[in-house]
């Protein structure tokens, strides 16, 4: 595999922090997400970063690599469309499922995968479709997890090192999701990277988040602390990463702040390397893979019988988590309470950050907030956030919701801007309300 080339310590560019990120000194790259940005249409603070000379890296959290569907092509082209627009030496995407389509639901999170052999053949399927469709390479990031899968088969080091030895893709090492697992999942990340084969590292994400009846949230809205920072520490003893990259989604700090956290990640990979790349168990674990990879090559990719048994598992999962179906056999429920909170309060955070006009129009954020809590419990996402907050428009008007009649009128006329459509007549909106309740 070749070296990667140099991109030095960067952060997530966000608009609300677009112009602290111009005025960072000795700021070398960016990270986007990809599918906030318009390629043709670019925001014009990113278009003088990249006069500048600034790197610019696409990160994508909408394929769902992990999922039992192929990937869309069409998602593909944008993302390899995205790269070309900004001269990305590379794409990132994550480890991880985001849908399904029997049902139809969407997690709007990313969702880990189960670590069995099934769910590998089909990862590794859906690496090499995405691999041949994009025109740069591809690194894949670990995630952050609130609950582990029953009878799962492989660590996570061997999952993601039979993953590079069977496609050759390069990973994303995000040191933040490796903490939040060992807390959450009681993992070692240690042992996760003695093990991984890390001539595959692109780079390397630090993040910050909070501890809450002991489980971990990945928040990307709080300072990165200093466990986060001791297994940057940890990584770099054994490699010298071609980039490390600041997140920051939400609660954004002073530019001082954000300054100081790039100055401590710089502090952390210039205190110079402790122990030589790699270890035993890492070796080992590295040529295991190459046999198993070896016989995987002989053998074939797995069945069709592999993707029914991953998309049957991650269907009735999902549901649990957004539909409020029951828990699958074998999951910690108490966790998966925790992950279907999270899930439905992201949701409403989103929804508010598409369509913000709906807070104002409830009477704040907590009216807005509660009325969107009891809409979307038993109501899944099933078509993105856009879509999401017509239907939560058209729910509370078919219920002759907001009770006042001007703010009712606000709502009726934001919502039939946006949908194109009358809302439903008085009958309609009692027959929809009777159907309901019977359901």
């Amino acid at each position: 595999m070749k070296p990667m080339a140099h991109l030095g310590v960067g952060i997530g560019w966000r608009p609300e922090i677009a112009d602290a990120v111009e005025r960072l000194d000795g700021l070398d790259w960016v990270e986007v997400v990809a599918e906030n940005i318009c390629p043709g249409h670019l925001p014009e603070a990113l278009e003088r970063l990249r006069e500048r000379g600034t790197r610019i890296v696409p990160h994508g959290v909408s394929l769902g690599l992990g999922g039992a569907d192929r990937p869309d092509p069409q998602k593909l082209a944008a993302l390899g469309e995205r790269a070309v627009a900004l001269g990305a030496p590379l794409v990132t995407e994550h480890i991880a499922f985001v849908r399904t389509s029997s049902p139809v639901l969407e997690a709007g999170h990313l969702l880990p995968v189960p670590r069995t052999r099934d769910a590998l053949d089909v990862l590794c399927e859906n690496v090499r479709i995405a691999q041949d469709a994009l025109p740069v390479p591809l690194a894949l990031e670990n995630i952050a997890a609130l609950f582990s899968w029953p009878g799962e088969e492989m660590t996570e080091g061997r999952f993601l090192t039979e993953l590079v030895e069977r496609t050759g893709v390069r990973l994303l090492i995000d040191v933040a999701n490796l903490h939040t697992n060992r807390v959450n999942r009681g993992e070692d990340p240690a042992a996760v990277l003695d093990s991984i084969p890390l001539e595959a590292l692109a780079y390397v994400h630090v993040a910050g988040g909070v501890e809450r009846g002991g489980v971990w949230h990945d928040t990307h809205a709080h300072p990165v602390p200093p466990v986060v920072l001791d297994l940057l520490a940890e990584l770099r003893s054994r490699v010298e990463p071609a980039g490390v990259l600041l997140e920051r989604d939400d609660d954004f700090p002073p530019e001082a702040e954000l300054a100081g956290e790039l100055a401590a990640i710089r502090e952390v990979l210039t205190a110079g390397r402790t122990a030589a790349p790699g270890s035993a168990d890492g070796v080992g674990a590295q040529t295991e893979a190459r046999q198993v990879a070896a016989t995987w090559a002989r053998t074939g990719a797995g069945d069709e019988g592999g993707r029914t048994r991953v998309g049957l598992a991650q269907a009735a999962l999902l549901s649990a988590l957004v539909a409020g179906t029951p828990v699958p056999e074998g999951f910690d429920r108490a966790r998966i309470r925790v992950q279907v909170r999270a899930l439905a309060a992201k949701r409403a955070d989103v929804v508010a950050k598409v369509a913000p006009e709906l807070p104002g129009i409830l009477g704040g954020r907590e009216p807005y907030r509660k009325a969107f809590l009891a809409y979307a419990k038993g109501r899944p996402m099933t078509a993105g956030y856009r879509r999401d907050a017509l239907d939560f428009a058209e729910h509370l008007l078919i219920q002759d919701l907001p009770a006042d009649p001007a703010a009712r009128r606000r709502l009726t006329a934001w919502w039939r801007e946006r949908a194109g459509a009358r809302p439903p007549r008085r009958i309609v909106r009692w027959a929809r309300a009777l159907a309901g309740r019977a359901a």
